[in-house]
Parts: C-alpha cells; structure tokens; sequence
C-alpha cells in the first residue's frame, strides 16, 4: 500500500483525515477486524509494516497543534484591540474631563469621571484576563467589537478637540472686539489730544504782542510749534510710504549715507531732516524762496513782516489759501510743495499727479495729505515772518557731519549714546554730528540750539575748524 505524503493534505481534508486517523487507532486498540477476516487482519498488518498508521496519527496531532496555536493568537489579537480600545475610551474620558473643566461643568465632569473609572476598571480586567489565560471563545468578534468602540473613541476625542476649538475661537474673537474697543479709545483720545495740541498751536498766547516787546521766548514758542507740525507731516509721509510699499531703509540710505542708527524708529529722524532742510531753505533771505516776489522798503521791512505774521497765525491755513490764492504765502506753499514731494513719490503714493497738477494750474488740492502740508508750511511762514521782525534779525544755522559735539550750539536727539556700551567719551572716539535734524538760529546774543542726530566715530582731522554753517 503507498503511503500518502504530508504535502498532499490540503487544509480542506484536514477534518477528513482527522476521522479515519481516530477510526483507525480506535481498531488498533480494541483488535476489532474487518468483516472480511484473515484479508483485513493482513492489510492492518501490512499497514502497521509500512509505518502507515504512525504517519497519519502525526498528521493530526500536527493538525490540532496548529489549531491551538493559530487559536491562542487569535484570542491575543483580540485581547490587544480590547487593550487598545479601552487605551482610547480613557483618552476620550480624559477629553471630556478636560472641556467639561473650562468653563466648568459639573454633570459633564461627574459623565467624564464614571466614564473614567470605568475604562480604568476595564483595563484592569484585561490585565487579570492576560495573567489568567481567560482568552475570549470568539476572538473575531470581539476584535470587530473593539475596533467599533477604538473607532467611537476616536471620533469622540475628535469631536471634544473641535468643540474646544470652537470655543478658543470664541475666546479670541472676543479677545479682538475688546482690542478693537481699546484702540478705538485710543484713536479718540489721540484725536483729542491732537485737538488740544492744535488748539495750544494755534498761537493764541501771541495775540495782542506788539513788535516793541518781542523778544526770544516768542521766537521759541513759535519755533516749536514748527517742529511739532513738522513731525505730524513726517510721519504722515511715512504712513504714506509704507502703505504704497515703498523701501523705507532704502529711502532713508538715500537721504543720508553711512549712518548707524541706535534705534529702528531713529531712522524717520533722516526723513525729517530732509524735510527740514527743504522747507528751512533759503530761509536766511526776507523773499524765502520767492525771487520774483518784490520786498518792502527796507525801514518798514520790520513792519510788513510783523503785519504778515499777525495776519496768517490766526486763521488756517487751508481758509488763507481759499481766500488768497495769489498771496505770497500761497506761491509759498505751491513752490515749497512742488520741491519736497517728488512726481514718483505723489505717483505711487495717490496713484496720479492731480495735486501737483493743480498747483501747476494755480489751485489748491482738497485733500488730507496737502491740508497737513499747508498747515506745516504756515508755520515755517510764520517763524521766517518773526525771525524778520526781530532787530536785528534772526539767523539760521546749522552743523557739518562729522563735527564733535558741543551742547552750547546742539541738542541731541539721541541722547542713548551718551549712555550706550560703545560710547566711550576718550580723544580716540567721542559723539560726533551725523546729520542736522531741525537747524539752529540766533538771536542776538541768544542762540538756540539745533537739534542734532548723533553717531560715535573717532576724528579723522585733529585741525580745528569753524563747524557751523549759515543758511
């Protein structure tokens, strides 16, 4: 008789085989024969010759152990997704507790914790199941069970984390109204300080000054209201520049060249001073910048000055304008704008020449921008108007780069680097003029300073020489 191979069983005849294995050991045992007697008897033994029936009782004791073992790691598998589905009901437990916290919830933190404990307990049952070997008679359902509750879990925890965004959301969306709320305090009271510094500007403690008794204090208070305008348009300039996307180190590295600002914010000192220079220019002669415009007699200069200085300072100057379009602070203002802002600087800044056209054609734009214009060139108007009231007049100075500093004829702006770690007041390095900000002028005897931005650098000349420079 030939023996059968192991390779032939296939998995399908595994139970078949099973069978006649068992009927055979259970005839081997008891010593029953077939019906057909000495025939049968001889085949057993035939059989039993060739090792036949010790093949097939391998192949089933292989067969069970198999069985078993394909068994036990099922039921681990299924103990491990139990495992990781309770893992996952604590994290959503967790989450719940969380939400439920801020702002507090008590059901919903008394729901979070009995479902907290309860996981917990769960988990420790798995663990008593691991070490007891009480493995579950229906892995694959308990594993489609515990893949349903790690799901369910999942999306819970999910849901909470959206829910806590949600309110996070909520959170800084009132975060942003109450900002919004503040800085919109902020503007008023800004605008109302602007009010007041207008209203203070407005040169109210000049009336009824007679030329007789004017002296340097007025000349003072009128220069820094000056200033003061000055820097309300310059930082309208910058506004304006940012917005139009313009380079603003670019700009400022054009206006004035190797200069180390201490500060960021120190660099819209150079724009200023390039406005200074522009609007102050000229400023030593009565016509300003007016060559065609014709002079008074020289005894009555003093008055003419004086009357143009009491008729302008109280009105503004938007209204003269409108009033007197063909006055000399009017060609004033048209030149000195026409200078200042550049044709691709109003391009870029409005998207068209309008306001430079108009003033080329003898009118006066309606804007914003031109009104803060305006409003700073009356002042430089009326401080050139004083300045030829005095006798003798005012003059105008201002400081070479690279000069040393002397606080008799400067006044730092940046007085940071009298106090900065680089500052080292030797004959080797010391503060040194980087650029004049608002000139200086002198009256008399008295001289007012002009304010100065300041660098540190080592002298390149010891030869002294006359630092000051008249406009």
């Amino acid at each position: 008789m030939e023996s059968v191979q192991p390779l032939a069983v296939t998995p399908s005849k595994k139970k078949l085989a099973r069978t006649i294995a068992k009927v055979l050991h259970l005839r081997t045992l008891t010593g029953i024969a077939p019906a057909d007697g000495l025939k049968s008897v001889k085949a057993d033994r035939d059989l039993k010759d060739e090792g036949g029936i010790d093949k097939v009782l391998n192949w089933s004791q292989s067969f069970d152990e198999e069985d078993e073992e394909f068994h036990e790691r099922a039921a681990m598998e299924a103990l491990l997704a139990k495992l990781f589905a309770s893992i996952s009901s604590v994290k959503a437990a967790y989450a719940q507790l969380q939400y439920a916290q801020s702002p507090y919830e008590p059901e919903g933190v008394q729901a979070a914790d009995q479902l907290l404990v309860s996981e917990l307990k769960n988990l420790s049952e798995i663990k008593q199941c691991y070490l007891k070997k009480q493995f579950d008679p229906s892995p694959e359902a308990a594993m489609l069970e515990a893949e349903l509750k790690e799901l369910h879990s999942v999306i819970k925890t999910y849901d909470i984390m959206g829910k806590k965004s949600e309110s996070q959301v909520r959170l800084k969306e009132s975060e942003i109204v109450f900002l919004k709320e503040k800085l919109q305090e902020a503007i008023e009271q800004n605008r109302s300080m602007e009010k007041r510094l207008n209203q203070s500007g407005s040169l109210s403690v000049l009336d009824n000054l007679h030329i007789s008794g004017l002296n340097s204090s007025h000349f003072i208070t009128v220069l820094r209201q000056t200033v003061r305008s000055i820097r309300n348009f310059v930082r309208l300039i910058v506004d304006e520049m940012r917005s139009a996307g313009w380079d603003i180190d670019a700009a400022v590295g054009a206006i004035e060249k190797n200069v180390v600002y201490l500060k960021e914010d120190h660099k819209c000192y150079a724009i200023e001073s390039f406005v200074c220079r522009e609007m102050f220019d000229s400023f030593q002669f009565p016509n300003f910048s007016l060559p065609n415009e014709s002079l008074p007699e020289r005894n009555s200069l003093r008055q003419v000055f004086f009357l143009r200085f009491n008729e302008l300072k109280s009105i503004r100057a938007k209204e003269y304008l409108a009033e007197k379009p063909r006055s000399p602070f009017a060609k004033f203002c048209r030149i000195k704008y026409l200078r200042l802002i550049h044709p691709k600087m109003e391009s870029s800044i409005f998207g068209d020449l309008n306001q430079r056209n108009l003033l080329n054609a003898g009118e006066f734009p309606n804007t914003g921008f031109f009104s803060s214009f305006a409003e700073m060139a009356k002042k430089v108007w009326l401080l050139h108007c004083l300045a030829f009231s005095f006798e003798p007049q005012a003059s105008i100075f201002q400081l070479r780069k690279g000069c040393r500093y002397s606080d008799v004829y400067m006044e730092s702006i940046n007085d940071e680097i009298f106090v900065s770690p680089e500052s080292d007041q030797t004959v080797e390095s010391y503060p040194q003029v980087a650029f004049t900000v608002v000139p200086g002028f002198k009256i008399g005897k008295t001289i007012i300073q002009c304010q100065v931005y300041l660098s540190q650098s080592q002298p390149k000349v010891k030869k002294k020489h006359n630092s000051m420079k008249q406009r």
